[in-house]
Parts: C-alpha cells; sequence; structure tokens
C-alpha cells in the first residue's frame, strides 16, 4: 500500500519502525469526524505541543459557548444527522437560528485567518458535503489548499468515547447518526473530489494511539505561499 494512501494513518513507517511526519500544508484544514470522535483531543494535543498556535483552532463548540455561554449545548447541526433525532418545532427553529449564528461568526474567523496568510482548523462535525462545500468554498476565495483529516473510530470505541465524556447534549442515537452519516458521504475518494487536496486518517483508540501521540505524526505548515510572516 502506497505510504501517502488515507488508509495508512501512520503514515507510512521510517526504516526504524516509527511513524513517518505527514506534513500539512498552509491552508485550511478540516477535521471530520461524529461527536466524540477525537477532534477536540486532537487539536488540544496541537496546540499543547506547540504545533500550531491556539488562534488557528476554530471550534463551534467554543463559538456557541462565547454567543450563548453553555459549554454543554447542543452540537451545531451538521447534517442529515441532526434531523435523525425527533425535536419540537420550535426549538428546532431556535436551534437553526442560533446555528446559523455560530456558524457566521465562524466562517468570518477563518476568512481572517486566511485573508492573513495563516493556516486555520476548522473544528466541527463535517460529516456531509454540505457543510464542507461551505468551508472549501472559503479556502477558494483566497487559493488555500484544503486538507481533510477524517476521525473514523469503529462504533464501538465511538460510543465508549462518547460515554466517558459524559455528554448531554447528545444522545447515543445521535452519535450513531452522526457516525452513519459520516460512513456513507465522508469517505477519501469523497473528499478528494469535493476539492481537498490531501486526506488522512487521524489514528485513534482502534490504534492504541493517544491524542498526543497522534499530534506528533503531523506537522502544519503555517504562513500560506506568497505570504510573509510578521
Amino acid at each position: 500500500m502506497p505510504n501517502n494512501s488515507p488508509d495508512r494513518a501512520d503514515g507510512g513507517l521510517r526504516p526504524d519502525g516509527h511513524a513517518s511526519t505527514i506534513r500539512i500544508p498552509a491552508g485550511l484544514v478540516v477535521l471530520v469526524g461524529p461527536p466524540a470522535s477525537g477532534k477536540t483531543s486532537f487539536v488540544r494535543a496541537l496546540v499543547e505541543r506547540g504545533q500550531i498556535e491556539a488562534e488557528a483552532v476554530v471550534s463551534s463548540d467554543e463559538i456557541r459557548a462565547e454567543l450563548f455561554g453553555a459549554a454543554g449545548g447542543p452540537e451545531p447541526a451538521d447534517s442529515d444527522a441532526a434531523d435523525a433525532a425527533d425535536s419540537d418545532a420550535a426549538d428546532a427553529t431556535d436551534s437553526d437560528a442560533a446555528d446559523a449564528r455560530i456558524f457566521e461568526e465562524r466562517d468570518r474567523r477563518i476568512v481572517a485567518r486566511l485573508a492573513a496568510g495563516r493556516t486555520v482548523i476548522a473544528e466541527s462535525t463535517n460529516v456531509t458535503p454540505q457543510a464542507r462545500a461551505r468551508l472549501i468554498a472559503l479556502a477558494r476565495r483566497f487559493d488555500a489548499p484544503v486538507t481533510a483529516l477524517r476521525f473514523a473510530p469503529d462504533i464501538a470505541d465511538l460510543l465508549q468515547q462518547y460515554a466517558e465524556r459524559g455528554r448531554r447534549d447528545l444522545t447515543t442515537a445521535d452519535v450513531r447518526a452522526y457516525a452513519a452519516v459520516m460512513s456513507r458521504d465522508a469517505g477519501a475518494d469523497r473528499l478528494r473530489s469535493e476539492g481537498a487536496a490531501a486526506v488522512h486518517d487521524v489514528p485513534g483508540r482502534r490504534r492504541s494511539v493517544a491524542p498526543a501521540e497522534a499530534a506528533a505524526r503531523f506537522a502544519f505548515g503555517q504562513v500560506l505561499s506568497g505570504y510573509h510572516a510578521t
């Protein structure tokens, strides 16, 4: 199997048996994965290790907390997955309005980073083509390459991680629904066809890889081609 295959989550092995570093070009990095799949733990490890600056991460959950003061609020709706759960019509309307504000602010922050020639990581579920298309369109405005990082634990590991996090804003059925959409609509070939220049799977529990170890396998470019760091 080629070393750059998206199925090679370790990026290939060096002769000493250690995983080769996967180099991510400066641009837009789109995280793709269901809730509880390890996205937040991964980016937290990147920041703690000094591989990226905290400002490079644009998190929909954090924006929700800033806007509405509820860190444990509902996951911003990304998809058909959100439609899988029954909800009251009024609550759904309120949720749609909140999501619109969250994603408007997210887009503003992403554009600001790209306009400054800086790498930005979009941390939300992004399991549907519609969610990703919105992000990819922003990157194209600045000719910035898009890299997709997939978080796709098997369902047993995903549900265990969900249980360990103690989240009250999502049900097991919700998590299963997001995972189903991910499996159907977020394969590596699909992501490339949508405009991702590269697609990589981020290893996790299934391969006994902790977030810090997974983070160490990646190196991120910081400044877009044609820009100069200030």
